[in-house]
């Protein structure tokens, strides 16, 4: 047995019913303005690619009109926590575990252009981040007079951290692994207090955020022959 239903036509579907004309999209061209030629009214002149110098360029007014986005200072490193006196926190351990992850960063940047392979990434960034070479980053600072009595206190602090690390110490002896701990105390202190001051240091020592035309790697490697 079928069900019969009755269906009402709404009154769009009434064959009688007004209709209400759209117009159609007009396929008509634009035509160019007066003294311009239609390959140029036609197609937009393209912008040339940016050069790595334009992606990596730091305009001191830039740095001036914005200085702060979403409440932070626009620096390349995540924003630190608000942290008056570091010393009365954290131990010099403490600010060497940090200052060693942003040392390595700065020479992940420094290698990172022009493009290389991963095991020579990984080789130049070894090469530099080791204590040996840390050693040799923080004389030169030293030879040139450029840290503040502050800033050498802070090394004198980092100097006296006990660490397990027993190959690294055996491997570059208890006096370079110690200073090499003190540069990473005072990496972590800027970080935390100065940022404006750590940027000065590391672009000091040579770090850029440019093509690596110099290449730290091999400067630190030649004072060990």
């Amino acid at each position: 047995r079928h069900r019969q239903f009755r269906v009402r036509a709404a009154w769009d579907m009434n064959p009688g019913a007004a209709t209400v004309a759209v117009p159609k999209p007009s396929k008509a061209k634009p035509k160019p303005a007066l003294g311009q030629s239609p390959a140029t009214a036609t197609t937009p002149a393209r912008a040339p690619p940016p050069t790595h110098a334009d992606l990596f360029a730091r305009s001191s007014e830039d740095q001036a009109k914005k200085s702060t986005y979403m409440g932070f200072e626009k620096w390349w490193l995540p924003p630190a926590p608000e942290v008056k006196k570091p010393r009365s926190l954290y131990n010099a351990a403490s600010l060497a575990y940090l200052g060693d992850c942003i040392y390595e960063l700065y020479a992940r940047r420094h290698f990172f252009f022009p493009p290389l392979s991963i095991n020579e990434y990984n080789k130049r960034v070894m090469d530099v981040v080791k204590c040996e070479s840390q050693d040799l980053l923080l004389n030169k600072l030293l030879g040139e007079d450029f840290l503040t009595e502050e800033e050498r206190d802070i090394l004198r602090w980092g100097r006296n951290i006990v660490s397990s690390k027993t190959r690294t110490r055996k491997r570059a002896g208890i006096a370079v692994y110690n200073r090499a701990s003190s540069l990473e105390t005072l990496i972590g202190y800027l970080y935390l207090t100065n940022f404006k001051r750590l940027e000065q240091m590391m672009f000091q020592l040579g770090f850029t955020s440019g093509a690596s035309s110099q290449n730290i790697a091999d400067e630190l490697r030649s004072s060990f022959q």
